[in-house]
């Protein structure tokens, strides 16, 4: 079988998610192209696990201090070069396209008349038990029709009675003590979020984002934006704060760290995220970035809770790769299972 994966490239949980199902692929000896699409080709890292991997534009959402800019987004699109990225894809060698919210290849198979399983988190929200915002619930229209799926497996950290798999995290990793709280708002504008940090003297904190250089700042050590140096961090860390993306803090929960999510404004994804954790109680929230918050919050720190998901990728791939897929409904009862159970 041969297999295109198309990954949506804006934020990083996308690109995190498609590594360990790259790892199994390749342990199965799959023959998998990979395409990526949403950011600029020079701010992509880390990427060797994918080969001779292709990039496209694709659509993406232009985010400034924080929040959405609906006016920029508008302006910086280009449809006439999507369709054409669209219609220049040739799917015609494949058997089967994976698409991880990554548009171009969704709807390039979707034309040929091809195959497409979409697994992702975004794919979740067509269940209607799914916390979501109201803007969110607008948008879930939106949602079907970016990247469009034959079948859409949901990633999230509940089923929510739905056949919603967990997240894919490496199973691998445990978390370790540490003292530094670790910090990744790679939508803000950094040398904000340096100068909040800054105003708690008493508190070590690790910055990353990729429009930053290796700096120490006062209590602030900055580091651009590195999958190896990230990863030891996290670890390592006491404590995260981030912004209320899907896969960071799936690794958090599954390492135990505490965690002070600010979802983007106006991203209706991360604002249904926040509306998730508080009702899961996974996580604290903070709608603005505010000294005042993260210092109540670091006085009263919750005690590490990891959540031992098991391996989900390994599971995918392997149903992926089955000529007689089981049920979503089996496979989502199946590891969550293996969750409660470990």
């Amino acid at each position: 079988m041969r297999i295109l994966y198309g990954v949506q490239g804006t934020g990083n949980g996308h690109i995190s998610r498609a590594r360990m199902m790259a790892r199994h692929f390749t342990l199965r000896g799959s023959k998998v192209d990979y395409l990526f699409s949403g950011r600029d080709l020079g701010r992509y890292f880390d990427m060797q696990c994918f080969g001779n991997y292709q990039t496209r534009t694709g659509l993406s959402f232009v985010t400034s201090n924080g929040a959405i800019s609906y006016l920029r987004t508008l302006l910086e699109s280009r449809p006439i070069n999507f369709l054409r990225e669209i219609r220049e894809l040739d799917v015609s060698g494949y058997d089967l396209i994976v698409t991880d919210f990554e548009p171009v290849t969704a709807w390039a198979a979707k034309l040929a008349g091809k195959p497409v399983i979409g697994i992702g988190h975004q794919y979740a929200f067509s269940h209607a038990d799914v916390p979501a915002s109201p803007r969110y619930l607008l948008s879930r229209i939106v949602l079907r029709s970016f990247a469009p799926a034959s079948i859409g497996l949901g990633l999230h950290w509940s089923d929510f009675g739905a056949a919603i798999v967990p997240p894919i995290i490496n199973p691998d990793v445990r978390g370790q003590p540490g003292d530094a709280i670790l910090v990744y708002l790679p939508f803000e504008e950094q040398d904000k979020v340096t100068e909040l940090l800054n105003r708690l003297p008493g508190t070590s904190f690790i910055q990353y984002s990729p429009d930053v250089r290796d700096s120490k700042v006062g209590n602030v050590s900055r580091h651009k934006a590195n999958l190896k140096g990230f990863k030891h961090d996290l670890q390592s860390c006491k404590a995260v704060i981030c912004n209320a993306g899907f896969e960071l803090i799936s690794e958090c929960l599954h390492l135990g760290k505490p965690v002070l999510a600010k979802p983007v404004r106006g991203q209706g994804e991360q604002e249904a995220n926040a509306l998730a954790l508080t009702q899961l109680g996974y996580a604290d929230v903070m709608r603005h970035l505010s000294t005042q918050q993260i210092e109540r919050w670091l006085r009263c720190l919750p005690s590490p809770r990891p959540i031992p998901y098991p391996d989900v990728a390994q599971a995918l791939v392997h149903w992926v790769l089955s000529e007689q897929r089981i049920p979503p409904e089996k496979l989502s009862a199946e590891l969550w299972e293996k969750t409660r159970l470990a």
